[in-house]
């Protein structure tokens, strides 16, 4: 990690040997019933989204020993969790009700194959009867808490 300073106020502090803490959380929530590979596919999706928006949660660029470049990743861990579909329910509309950053995945993206068939997926349903298997979200780490109480993390 790197020592210089940061303007961004939900940076973590670099006091050397010291532990970094954050004073927020990234939060991903999961069904239970999904397949492995289902979880992965997911979280990947939903994580993708937050780093578009939300330019604070990635960190510097990466440069091994010899000088070769790697793209930068989110600066933070990300805490995974799995939940019922009724606890996923629950948790989305709690991450409303608090207006934080959040990506969504439903069942019925496991069908579509792109981008463009994935947001009209997603359009035809009605908040309130959207299909979630995942739900990702970022923002002060006791809201995060918040919204995904009850869920246990992801074994």
């Amino acid at each position: 990690m790197s020592t210089h300073p940061n303007p961004n106020p939900h940076a973590a502090v670099d006091a050397g040997d010291a532990p970094v803490r954050f004073d927020t959380k990234i939060a991903v929530l999961l069904r239970g019933d999904l397949e492995t590979w289902q979880r992965l596919n997911v979280t990947a999706f939903l994580v993708s989204g937050l780093g578009t928006r939300i330019p604070e949660v990635i960190g510097e660029p990466y440069e091994d020993a010899d000088g070769v470049g790697y793209l930068p990743m989110l600066r933070q861990p990300v805490m995974v969790f799995e939940a019922t579909k009724e606890a996923l329910t629950t948790a989305h509309a709690r991450v409303l009700s608090r207006a934080l950053p959040r990506a969504v995945f439903t069942s019925d993206l496991f069908a579509t194959g792109n981008d463009r068939d994935n947001r009209a997926a997603v359009r035809a349903v009605r908040t309130d009867d959207l299909d979630l298997v995942g739900l990702a979200v970022y923002g002060p780490r006791n809201a995060v808490d918040k919204v995904v109480k009850g869920a246990r993390m992801h074994p």
